[in-house]
């Protein structure tokens, strides 16, 4: 005679089986989208919680509007500053997380191996970067949010509809990102620190986001037009200032951006 042997307990914690053969949680990873969902609000929580990041990324932004906006510095032409400033500190606060803030974070997580060790995870290395994509439209939705309560207190009245804005948004957030992951990929972590700072204060300098592009020399103006922060800066000034519909120009340099960017990280990303 042989006795029996079942695995029937009642359920006292994590693991405890409850049935003969039958565990809870079962084992095996968890569904994608669950393990982007986990991993972007990780992201997200270590970006807020970066006394540097969060400088770059919100209090930055915010103090240019509010300065420029009270102080008579630069001439932004006919109209109240604010609806000047507004669009493009819009388009800053997106360049600042999308790709400053990425590149850099990116570039310490590969020189440390996070990203060596994330890829050898069960979540998938193309869901990792969906993940960081998500993330960055979180926080962008924050700045968005902070930006345009601090503009509407300045007396800001934007004009046209909220899709071209959204559009804008997202085409230069893929532009960025792009930009960003390519050069996290690809150079040192101190290399990128410094690059991305670098291009950061440039773009800010000659990317209409402050001084209009008008008042650069006339042979520099087409050059600066192409950049993807001047497109962004100025699609969304004809939006929200002057009523367009749709900047479709603006909207397609963004995209060609976006897709060279993105194409040339997924090729030269490096993971180690």
């Amino acid at each position: 005679m042989t006795a029996e042997v079942t695995t029937d307990r009642a359920p006292g914690g994590p693991g405890s089986p409850r049935g003969t053969g039958t565990y809870a949680p079962r084992p095996g990873g968890a569904p994608v989208a669950r393990m982007i969902a986990a991993q972007a609000a990780l992201e997200t929580r270590m970006l807020l919680r970066n006394g540097e990041q969060l400088l770059l990324t919100v209090i930055i932004p915010s103090l240019l509007l509010v300065l420029f906006s009270a102080v008579d510095i630069v001439d932004t032409g006919e109209g109240r500053a604010v609806d000047f400033l507004a669009p493009g500190v819009l388009a800053l606060a997106v360049m600042s997380t999308a790709f400053t803030g990425q590149a850099i974070a990116t570039g310490f997580e590969r020189r440390y191996g996070v990203l060596k060790r994330l890829g050898a995870s069960p979540l998938p290395r193309w869901a990792l970067m969906a993940a960081k994509t998500l993330s960055v439209l979180v926080t962008e939705i924050l700045q968005v949010a902070l930006l345009t309560l601090i503009a509407f207190g300045l007396g800001w009245s934007p004009r046209g509809g909220p899709v071209a804005v959204v559009l804008l948004l997202v085409a230069g957030t893929a532009a960025f990102s792009g930009l960003g992951l390519l050069m996290a990929g690809t150079l040192r972590a101190e290399a990128t620190l410094a690059a991305a700072n670098l291009v950061f204060l440039l773009l800010l300098a000659g990317g209409g986001v402050i001084v209009p592009l008008d008042r650069f020399p006339d042979a520099a103006q087409p050059a600066l037009a192409l950049l993807p922060i001047s497109a962004l800066s100025e699609g969304l000034r004809d939006v929200l200032q002057h009523g367009a519909a749709m900047p479709w120009g603006a909207l397609g340099i963004l995209a060609g951006w976006a897709v060279l960017g993105l194409a040339a990280a997924a090729r030269f990303f490096r993971w180690e």
